[in-house]
């Protein structure tokens, strides 16, 4: 179809655009294979008199006598050609093999146009462009602190309502990659729903989750079956969201580990079902927890404090931290009370509080009474105290109904000390 007067000048230029693209990329193709092709011929883009790129422009480091300035730019042309022509065969047939160059002489498409390469990223920008670009700012590649990634992680937001203290938890290694891995609608949303209906309050998930933000990497179909097996064993559910609350991971321990532990507190102690429930509703860190302390205790209470086995077990259900508590404390405790206020071991199992008192508070009432001439411990005399009254009470009641004297006077005794 002929093209009209007005057409003409625009299908030129399209063609000149589209042969200049195609010599480009084929230019760039054969410097990667290399510089020089093959004996001095190397391929470089030239110039036509027309100002156009021609497709292939070869030049060779050996002029020849029959360039000459007073020839055509036809006869130029046809020299171009004939110099083509003379390039070795591999050449040749590398590049007919490469692509099939369209000439000017050829017809193209306008759409060729809009099969062009996007434009590069590196491609230079003017200072226009650069000032209208607006761009967030780099997250550190290194971080001591989880604040950095808060504006840029609607998960850690979201945690930070709930009340989540992130400088705690990011004390821990592993913590950080955890939670920034985490999608809140995906990960979250669905644990905190469980440990609502578990019975954790609102204002309470904020400090179990900082305690236990593990829990996020547990599958939930694993927490469920833990929760389970804990009311198959007669936990109540006010029991196991009591037990949660104060051993944030308890629910991170298969079921396996839960019912090993529970069946080992009912052996080593010899208690019966209830009592074993009972013992872990009040320290549910006992399931948590390692044994070995639990362990060494037993042993102290029974080979270096010399209390039966019976006694153990009364002082046990009556005070369950003294399976956990410091072994020096407990044999520091026990010898003062024992050996230096010589109150026999029937009457501390009364009151095994006395291994939950802080040592100097004891020395210091006793030391009062003593200089008072009241420290009077035996239940078949008259002015008996117990050790319930020695040290369960505040100072005020300890001077008024045990001492029999002022604030003042313990204070200045004291400082006399």
């Amino acid at each position: 179809m002929a093209l009209s007067a007005q057409q003409i000048p625009r299908w030129f230029n399209s063609v000149k655009l589209s042969s200049f693209i195609t010599a480009t990329q084929l230019g760039k193709q054969f410097q990667r294979r290399g510089k020089t092709l093959s004996h001095g011929f190397s391929a470089q883009p030239q110039m036509s008199s027309d100002n156009c790129f021609l497709p292939w422009g070869f030049k060779t480091y050996r002029t020849s006598s029959l360039w000459n300035s007073s020839q055509s730019t036809n006869s130029s042309r046809q020299e171009i050609s004939s110099a083509q022509s003379a390039l070795l065969p591999s050449v040749n047939e590398q590049t007919q093999k490469t692509q099939k160059i369209p000439s000017f002489d050829s017809e193209l498409s306008l759409e060729a146009l809009d099969d062009l390469p996007p434009l590069s990223p590196l491609q230079p920008v003017s200072e226009e462009e650069a000032i209208q670009i607006i761009a967030d700012p780099p997250l550190p590649p290194d971080t001591f602190t989880l604040r950095d990634y808060v504006d840029h992680s609607e998960t850690l937001q979201k945690l930070v309502l709930l009340g989540v203290d992130l400088s705690k938890i990011e004390k821990h290694p592993h913590a950080a990659n955890l939670l920034l891995r985490l999608d809140f609608e995906k990960d979250i949303k669905q644990i905190l729903v469980f440990l609502k209906d578990l019975g954790i309050e609102d204002n309470q998930l904020g400090t179990y989750l900082t305690k236990n933000y593990a829990i996020f990497s547990e599958d939930l179909e694993n927490l469920k079956t833990r929760v389970a097996y804990l009311q198959s064993k007669n936990f109540s559910k006010a029991h196991i969201a009591q037990m949660v609350r104060n051993a944030p991971f308890l629910l991170s321990f298969s079921v396996e580990r839960l019912d090993n532990r529970l069946g080992f507190f009912q052996k080593e102690l010899e208690l019966s079902v209830k009592k074993t429930r009972d013992l872990i509703v009040r320290l549910p860190r006992l399931l948590t927890g390692s044994l070995e302390p639990v362990k060494e205790n037993m042993k102290v209470y029974r080979l270096e404090l010399g209390f039966k086995h019976n006694e153990i077990q009364h002082m046990i259900i009556q005070v369950p931290k003294m399976l956990t508590a410091n072994k020096r404390k407990l044999t520091e405790i026990f010898d003062y009370v024992h050996n230096v206020m010589s109150i026999p071991h029937h009457l501390i199992v009364r009151f095994p509080q006395v291994f939950n008192t802080r040592l100097f508070k004891i020395k210091e009432r006793h030391l009062f009474l003593t200089y008072l001439g009241r420290a009077q411990y035996d239940p078949t005399k008259l002015n008996y105290i117990s050790l319930d009254k020695l040290v369960s009470v505040p100072d005020e009641i300890f001077c008024e109904e045990i001492a029999k004297a002022s604030v003042q006077d313990f204070e200045k005794f004291l400082k006399t000390l």
